[in-house]
């Protein structure tokens, strides 16, 4: 693939800064004073320091965040007080977009023009629905004619709850947990992901000066085994969110067991794209596009298998051969390109792994598979189109979270049903179809938590996101977030 070879860095207006934690209210460094390096993507330099937490600073954390929930004013705020502190904090978020974009493009090696449509306004986004939807949703009520009596639902906030967030799109999926939890009365303790620290750290600036209560949201740094760890076995925290890997979800499935916590698990997928002969390819390939390199092919949703009717297979692959071909990749704060950098070394080594497997299950490489020429600095791979495979190769089974698909033949809808659920994963797939009956009959066939059908990637707050099997446990968005962060008692009165 053709790419331009220069790897000159546009500044930002923003700067890189070392991550404390945010604890009751305060940036703090580590009861033990451990740090550990923030590495730059794209020049694979040094550019920070970030608090290394340990339990010491969790126990911290929780005990800031029990004293705010049990004694501090956010329990004993109306509804109506509470959400204009969270309207406030999605209107400052708002207001500095292009500084959060340009942080979180910093931090991650994403292109800029992604932060700035998606990550950002995304965030504020998150924060402006909760603070609406906590002053209108109601409660159930059963009138009880036989007892002369009525029954009603009380919801009261769970208590202290953990977040532990991922580093593809760190701001936008922690301020999805975090806004509802906010909105239900919760208190809260964050662990970002240990590759991407600095938005979640910013808007720790930004609840202080929205008013959020000292001890209501609290961050601690650093590794599943150390900070992440303490949030599992700690008692006086009720439920956890977390997005990320399934081995991790297992781990704190295993670790939270002991002290019977809620859990809220989205754990990724291998979504299948399934592409049908009767639609209009051009239009197909140009949401694949989107759907297979969007920020790198590191979102939970992207279609990293695409299945394709046979009698359009060739054409189709021509068609996002030459629009792939056309992708530039490089520095994410210059307009001309259009993807970024992986996260970090450890990412980018795993997507290359793949290649080498590929190569062994007897691939063919359509495009990329390799570092882009002229980028020997920076994390760094070309969008790569994976054909030959048969359905069960290891490049086709799992999970690789990088920009690189597999295009797969398939006969009769029958046969790609059995395919797109042949797997222990099920979180996203995208149908492609204009036969509305088809459609509907494909997506109710296949298990999985979410369906785009003729579109990807949109997103509705009140709708239900989440994965069946291994892609983890229970929804959010809407009603789903709420039951969630809140508990409810039936209150029987006898009339």
């Amino acid at each position: 693939m053709a790419v331009e070879a220069k790897n000159t860095i546009v500044e930002p207006i923003v700067k890189a800064f070392d991550c404390l934690h945010f604890i009751d209210g305060k940036f703090v460094p580590s009861v033990d004073g451990k740090t550990f390096n923030n590495v730059n993507p794209v020049t694979e330099e040094v550019y920070g320091t970030v608090a290394e937490g340990s339990k010491a600073d969790i126990d911290l954390a929780v005990a800031a965040a029990k004293r705010a929930f049990e004694e501090g004013p956010w329990g004993k705020m109306s509804v109506q007080e509470r959400s204009k502190i969270i309207r406030k904090v999605g209107d400052i978020l708002e207001a500095r977009q292009e500084e959060i974009a340009q942080l979180e493009s910093l931090d991650t090696g994403k292109h800029l023009k992604f932060s700035r449509h998606v990550d950002a306004p995304r965030a504020a986004a998150n924060f402006h629905f909760f603070a609406d939807y906590m002053i209108s949703v109601g409660t159930e009520a059963f009138q009880d004619e036989v007892h002369g009596a009525i029954n009603y639902g009380y919801r009261r906030p769970i208590g202290v709850v953990g977040l532990i967030q991922p580093w593809n799109l760190p701001l936008f999926l922690l301020t999805w947990k975090l806004a509802p939890a906010l909105a239900a009365g919760c208190t809260v303790v964050i662990k970002p992901s240990e590759l991407t620290p600095m938005t979640a750290t910013k808007l720790m600036e930004i609840m202080k000066e929205a008013g959020v209560p000292d001890g209501v949201v609290n961050i601690v740094h650093g590794f599943g085994q150390g900070a992440g760890s303490a949030i599992n076995k700690h008692p006086d925290i009720a439920g956890i969110g977390f997005i990320g890997q399934v081995s991790t979800g297992a781990k704190i499935m295993e670790e939270a067991s002991k002290t019977l916590k809620k859990l809220s698990f989205e754990l990724g997928g291998k979504n299948p794209n399934i592409i049908f002969a009767d639609v209009d390819i051009d239009e197909v390939v140009e949401t694949t596009i989107k759907s297979s390199f969007t920020n790198q092919g590191e979102v939970c949703v992207c279609g990293e298998n695409i299945f394709v009717q046979r009698s359009i297979y060739d054409e189709f692959v021509e068609k996002l051969a030459a629009r792939t071909r056309q992708l530039k990749v490089g520095n994410p704060f210059d307009m001309a390109y259009d993807q970024g950098a992986l996260v970090a070394k450890v990412h980018y080594d795993k997507v290359m792994s793949y290649f080498k497997i590929a190569e062994e299950e007897g691939a063919t490489f359509v495009t990329g598979g390799k570092r882009p020429e002229g980028l020997d600095k920076g994390y760094f791979v070309e969008p790569t189109i994976i054909t030959g495979l048969e359905y069960g190769a290891r490049c086709t089974r799992e999970e690789i979270f990088g920009p690189v698909v597999s295009i797969i033949p398939f006969d009769t809808e029958e046969e790609v049903i059995a395919m797109a659920n042949d797997t222990r994963v099920g979180l996203s797939n995208t149908i492609w179809t204009n036969d509305i009956r088809r459609a509907h009959r494909v997506a109710q066939s296949i298990e999985s938590g979410l369906s785009y059908i003729n579109c990807w990637f949109v997103r509705d707050l009140r709708t239900p996101f989440g994965g069946t099997k291994d892609s983890g446990l229970g929804r959010v968005g809407g009603v789903h977030s709420w039951e969630f962060y809140t508990e409810i008692t039936n209150i029987c009165v006898k009339l």
